[in-house]
């Protein structure tokens, strides 16, 4: 079980097909600080439906996308 795995279920019952969540909203989901495992854990979310868009760095912000086809 990956540690991102509440994340990635959250993401997946959320239920809208694009969003943004900042880093804050996405350790208060989680319980703890994101780190560079992350950018390696991201492929992960493929099997919930949706893909990580683009992280912003400077904004500290992540986009979620739900992929094609997927419901």
């Amino acid at each position: 079980m990956s540690k991102y795995e509440p994340l990635w279920t959250w993401i997946r019952d959320n239920r809208t097909e694009s969003f943004v969540m900042t880093f804050g909203e996405i350790e208060k989901v989680l319980g703890f600080p994101i780190d560079h495992a992350f950018l390696t854990s991201k492929k992960e979310l493929t099997a919930y439906g949706f893909r990580v868009g683009k992280i912003s760095m400077k904004e500290k912000t992540v986009v979620f996308e739900r992929e094609e086809g997927k419901k």
